[in-house]
Protein backbone atom coordinates (compact mmCIF):
# COMPACT_ATOMS: atom_id res chain seq x y z
CA UNK A 1 0.00 0.00 0.00
CA UNK A 2 2.28 2.42 1.23
CA UNK A 3 4.52 2.27 -2.72
CA UNK A 4 1.40 3.10 -4.21
CA UNK A 5 0.29 6.40 -4.87
CA UNK A 6 -3.59 7.78 -3.24
CA UNK A 7 -5.71 6.89 -6.37
CA UNK A 8 -4.85 3.19 -6.79
CA UNK A 9 -5.02 2.62 -2.42
CA UNK A 10 -8.48 4.23 -3.00
CA UNK A 11 -8.96 1.80 -5.65
CA UNK A 12 -7.68 -1.40 -3.41
CA UNK A 13 -9.73 -0.19 -0.34
CA UNK A 14 -12.74 -0.08 -2.71
CA UNK A 15 -11.91 -3.59 -4.07
CA UNK A 16 -11.11 -5.25 -0.20
CA UNK A 17 -14.22 -3.51 0.94
CA UNK A 18 -16.21 -5.59 -2.28
CA UNK A 19 -14.19 -8.80 -0.97
CA UNK A 20 -15.22 -8.00 2.63
CA UNK A 21 -18.59 -7.73 1.30
CA UNK A 22 -19.03 -11.27 -0.77
CA UNK A 23 -17.16 -13.25 1.80
CA UNK A 24 -19.65 -12.12 4.65
CA UNK A 25 -22.28 -13.18 2.16
CA UNK A 26 -20.45 -16.55 1.29
CA UNK A 27 -20.16 -16.95 4.95
CA UNK A 28 -23.42 -16.93 5.70
CA UNK A 29 -24.35 -18.47 2.95
CA UNK A 30 -22.06 -21.69 3.24
CA UNK A 31 -23.09 -22.30 7.01
CA UNK A 32 -19.60 -21.07 8.27
CA UNK A 33 -17.11 -21.52 5.41
CA UNK A 34 -15.37 -18.82 3.44
CA UNK A 35 -15.35 -17.81 -0.17
CA UNK A 36 -12.16 -15.43 0.39
CA UNK A 37 -10.43 -16.30 3.44
CA UNK A 38 -8.71 -19.64 2.88
CA UNK A 39 -6.73 -19.69 6.06
CA UNK A 40 -10.20 -20.14 8.27
CA UNK A 41 -11.14 -23.07 5.21
CA UNK A 42 -7.82 -24.50 5.98
CA UNK A 43 -8.32 -24.25 9.84
CA UNK A 44 -12.18 -26.03 9.11
CA UNK A 45 -10.21 -28.69 7.20
CA UNK A 46 -7.71 -29.25 9.82
CA UNK A 47 -10.55 -29.76 12.33
CA UNK A 48 -12.60 -31.82 9.77
CA UNK A 49 -9.92 -34.42 8.69
CA UNK A 50 -9.09 -35.24 12.38
CA UNK A 51 -12.78 -35.27 13.75
CA UNK A 52 -14.87 -35.83 10.83
CA UNK A 53 -13.36 -36.55 7.30
CA UNK A 54 -16.63 -37.15 5.47
CA UNK A 55 -17.17 -33.25 5.97
CA UNK A 56 -13.57 -32.36 4.83
CA UNK A 57 -15.20 -31.84 0.94
CA UNK A 58 -16.62 -28.79 2.00
CA UNK A 59 -13.20 -26.68 2.60
CA UNK A 60 -11.27 -28.67 0.47
CA UNK A 61 -13.50 -27.45 -2.64
CA UNK A 62 -13.25 -23.81 -1.83
CA UNK A 63 -9.40 -24.19 -1.29
CA UNK A 64 -9.53 -25.59 -5.11
CA UNK A 65 -12.07 -23.50 -6.33
CA UNK A 66 -9.62 -20.20 -4.94
CA UNK A 67 -6.74 -21.76 -6.14
CA UNK A 68 -8.32 -22.16 -9.44
CA UNK A 69 -9.54 -18.26 -9.56
CA UNK A 70 -6.32 -17.32 -8.72
CA UNK A 71 -4.74 -19.29 -11.46
CA UNK A 72 -7.34 -17.77 -13.59
CA UNK A 73 -6.85 -14.36 -12.73
CA UNK A 74 -2.92 -14.67 -13.40
CA UNK A 75 -3.64 -15.86 -16.95
CA UNK A 76 -6.20 -12.93 -17.40
CA UNK A 77 -3.49 -10.56 -15.90
CA UNK A 78 -0.78 -12.03 -18.11
CA UNK A 79 -2.23 -11.56 -21.61
CA UNK A 80 -4.37 -8.61 -20.57
CA UNK A 81 -0.76 -6.73 -19.83
CA UNK A 82 -1.38 -2.79 -18.99
CA UNK A 83 -4.89 -3.26 -18.86
CA UNK A 84 -5.00 -5.68 -16.46
CA UNK A 85 -7.22 -4.35 -13.88
CA UNK A 86 -9.96 -3.62 -16.27
CA UNK A 87 -9.84 -6.68 -17.41
CA UNK A 88 -10.08 -8.81 -14.30
CA UNK A 89 -12.78 -6.20 -13.50
CA UNK A 90 -14.49 -7.81 -16.23
CA UNK A 91 -14.13 -11.11 -15.04
CA UNK A 92 -14.85 -10.72 -11.72
CA UNK A 93 -18.30 -8.90 -12.79
CA UNK A 94 -18.83 -11.55 -15.06
CA UNK A 95 -18.74 -14.46 -12.18
CA UNK A 96 -20.66 -12.50 -10.04
CA UNK A 97 -22.97 -12.18 -12.07
CA UNK A 98 -23.13 -15.69 -12.59
CA UNK A 99 -23.05 -15.99 -9.05
CA UNK A 100 -26.39 -13.48 -8.73
CA UNK A 101 -28.14 -15.52 -11.56
CA UNK A 102 -27.07 -19.30 -9.78
CA UNK A 103 -28.56 -17.72 -6.04
CA UNK A 104 -32.11 -16.59 -8.09
CA UNK A 105 -32.93 -19.30 -9.83
CA UNK A 106 -32.01 -22.01 -6.70
CA UNK A 107 -27.91 -23.30 -7.72
CA UNK A 108 -26.41 -22.51 -4.30
CA UNK A 109 -23.69 -25.03 -5.27
CA UNK A 110 -23.22 -22.85 -8.53
CA UNK A 111 -23.44 -19.97 -6.54
CA UNK A 112 -20.51 -20.23 -3.89
CA UNK A 113 -18.33 -22.15 -6.87
CA UNK A 114 -18.76 -18.72 -9.20
CA UNK A 115 -17.56 -16.92 -5.60
CA UNK A 116 -15.01 -18.04 -4.86
CA UNK A 117 -13.41 -18.04 -8.41
CA UNK A 118 -14.10 -14.39 -8.24
CA UNK A 119 -12.24 -14.10 -5.03
CA UNK A 120 -9.07 -16.09 -6.14
CA UNK A 121 -9.04 -13.96 -9.20
CA UNK A 122 -9.42 -10.38 -7.64
CA UNK A 123 -6.06 -11.05 -6.28
CA UNK A 124 -4.09 -10.66 -9.23
CA UNK A 125 -5.27 -7.28 -9.40
CA UNK A 126 -2.38 -5.51 -8.09
CA UNK A 127 1.59 -7.16 -9.04
CA UNK A 128 5.07 -6.36 -8.68
CA UNK A 129 7.34 -7.86 -10.41
CA UNK A 130 5.19 -10.89 -10.69
CA UNK A 131 4.51 -11.39 -7.08
CA UNK A 132 0.82 -9.72 -5.64
CA UNK A 133 1.79 -6.31 -3.75
CA UNK A 134 -1.72 -5.86 -2.25
CA UNK A 135 -3.52 -8.96 -1.20
CA UNK A 136 -7.44 -8.07 -1.07
CA UNK A 137 -9.36 -11.48 0.19
CA UNK A 138 -6.80 -11.22 3.52
CA UNK A 139 -5.80 -8.90 5.96
CA UNK A 140 -3.49 -10.41 8.46
CA UNK A 141 -0.41 -9.11 6.82
CA UNK A 142 -1.73 -5.99 6.51
CA UNK A 143 -2.61 -6.24 10.30
CA UNK A 144 1.07 -7.00 10.66
CA UNK A 145 2.36 -4.09 9.00
CA UNK A 146 -0.09 -1.95 10.52
CA UNK A 147 1.19 -2.73 14.11
CA UNK A 148 4.40 -2.50 12.93
CA UNK A 149 3.89 0.52 12.17
CA UNK A 150 2.41 1.20 15.37
CA UNK A 151 5.22 0.26 17.09
CA UNK A 152 7.79 2.23 15.64
CA UNK A 153 5.34 5.42 16.22
CA UNK A 154 5.84 4.35 20.17
CA UNK A 155 9.75 4.06 19.44
CA UNK A 156 9.95 7.16 17.80
CA UNK A 157 11.24 6.23 14.76
CA UNK A 158 9.83 7.63 11.35
CA UNK A 159 7.81 5.01 8.93
CA UNK A 160 5.30 6.86 6.52
CA UNK A 161 2.49 5.32 5.01
CA UNK A 162 1.41 2.66 7.77
CA UNK A 163 -2.25 3.81 8.38
CA UNK A 164 -3.05 2.96 5.13
CA UNK A 165 -3.03 -0.92 5.87
CA UNK A 166 -5.34 0.23 8.71
CA UNK A 167 -7.39 1.83 6.38
CA UNK A 168 -7.16 -1.56 3.94
CA UNK A 169 -8.45 -3.69 6.80
CA UNK A 170 -11.42 -1.13 7.71
CA UNK A 171 -12.60 -1.40 3.95
CA UNK A 172 -12.78 -5.28 4.37
CA UNK A 173 -14.41 -4.70 7.93
CA UNK A 174 -16.92 -1.88 6.20
CA UNK A 175 -17.57 -4.84 3.21
CA UNK A 176 -18.42 -7.58 5.60
CA UNK A 177 -20.75 -5.78 7.55
CA UNK A 178 -22.60 -4.41 4.72
CA UNK A 179 -22.57 -8.01 3.33
CA UNK A 180 -23.77 -9.69 6.27
CA UNK A 181 -26.52 -6.88 6.73
CA UNK A 182 -27.76 -7.74 2.79
CA UNK A 183 -27.51 -11.22 3.61
CA UNK A 184 -29.88 -10.98 6.42
CA UNK A 185 -32.54 -8.60 5.00
CA UNK A 186 -32.04 -8.88 1.67
CA UNK A 187 -30.26 -12.36 0.15
CA UNK A 188 -31.41 -12.45 -3.30
CA UNK A 189 -30.25 -8.78 -4.05
CA UNK A 190 -27.00 -9.26 -2.51
CA UNK A 191 -24.86 -10.48 -5.11
CA UNK A 192 -26.63 -8.22 -7.95
CA UNK A 193 -25.17 -5.68 -5.83
CA UNK A 194 -22.20 -7.09 -5.89
CA UNK A 195 -22.22 -6.96 -9.65
CA UNK A 196 -23.07 -3.86 -9.56
CA UNK A 197 -20.19 -2.52 -7.30
CA UNK A 198 -17.83 -4.25 -9.45
CA UNK A 199 -19.03 -2.51 -12.84
CA UNK A 200 -18.91 0.39 -11.27
CA UNK A 201 -15.22 0.06 -10.06
CA UNK A 202 -14.47 -0.40 -13.83
CA UNK A 203 -14.05 3.63 -15.45
CA UNK A 204 -11.78 4.06 -12.00
CA UNK A 205 -9.76 0.40 -13.55
CA UNK A 206 -9.21 1.52 -16.95
CA UNK A 207 -8.15 5.13 -15.89
CA UNK A 208 -5.46 2.99 -13.68
CA UNK A 209 -3.79 0.79 -16.77
CA UNK A 210 -1.41 -1.92 -15.13
CA UNK A 211 2.18 -0.08 -14.83
CA UNK A 212 4.00 -3.08 -13.15
CA UNK A 213 1.92 -2.47 -10.03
Amino acid sequence: MITHDRARRRFAIALAALAGFVDAVGFLSAGGYFVSFMSGNTTRLAVLLATDPLRAVTPLLLIAGFVAGVILGSLVAHHADRWRKPALLGVVAGLLLAAAIARTIGLPVAMLAAMVLAMGAINAMFQRDGEVSIGLTYMTGALVKLGQGLAARLLGQPRKGWPAWGLLWTGLLGGAVLGALMQDRAPLACLWLATGWALALLPIAVRLPADND
